[in-house]
Formats: C-alpha cells, sequence, structure tokens
C-alpha cells in the first residue's frame, strides 16, 4: 500500500514537471516541438548537446514553463457596480526550456 502510494505521487510530480508539453514530445521532432510551444505563446530557450543539424536532434528535456501574469483593471460593458474595481490576469509572457541531443550518435 505504501509502496502504491509513492508511485503514484511520483507519477503526479512526474506530470506537473511536463507541463503544456505533456509526454507528446516524445513522438515530434525537435523543430515540431519548438514550433508548437511557440504557438502556444512560449518563449523557447534552448540547451543543446553537439552540433548536429536540428532536423537530427533529439528532444532530451522539456522544463523549467514559466508564466509570467500581471493585474490589470477591467475595460469593457456590463461592470455594473464593479465599474473601475475590477482587475483581471493577464499573460505578459511564457517561457520553456527545451534541451536536445544533436550529437549524432
Amino acid at each position: 500500500m505504501r509502496r502504491t502510494a509513492m508511485f503514484a505521487a511520483a507519477a503526479a510530480a512526474l506530470a506537473v514537471l511536463a507541463g503544456p508539453a505533456g509526454s507528446a514530445w516524445a513522438e515530434e521532432s525537435a523543430q515540431q516541438l519548438i514550433e508548437r510551444l511557440q504557438r502556444q505563446g512560449y518563449s523557447v530557450q534552448i540547451d543543446k548537446i553537439g552540433t548536429g543539424p536540428l532536423s537530427k536532434c533529439v528532444v532530451t528535456s522539456v522544463r523549467n514553463p514559466h508564466t509570467v501574469t500581471e493585474w490589470v483593471p477591467f475595460v469593457g460593458p456590463g461592470l455594473g457596480r464593479f465599474e473601475g474595481n475590477l482587475l483581471v490576469p493577464v499573460v505578459t509572457s511564457q517561457t520553456i526550456s527545451v534541451s536536445l541531443d544533436c550529437s549524432q550518435r
């Protein structure tokens, strides 16, 4: 029972660490993964081992998703009694790190 609980906790932690990329990055090329993350609004930081071309690289990890939000006043119709007092979160930047192995082993 204790071992099962520890396994479940470890699996949950890994799912959280995978973040927005999930496990799909294992099935995508490095270029496809980077483009998908950029379409999702991320600024992708790349670190790689080796000097091979991106087309020959293998994704080894996706980590450190970081989203910066800012609270700004809501501007729009339908505020009623909240006029000028309603703040909403707005994403100002998103970054994520992708590690690549381009050593062409």
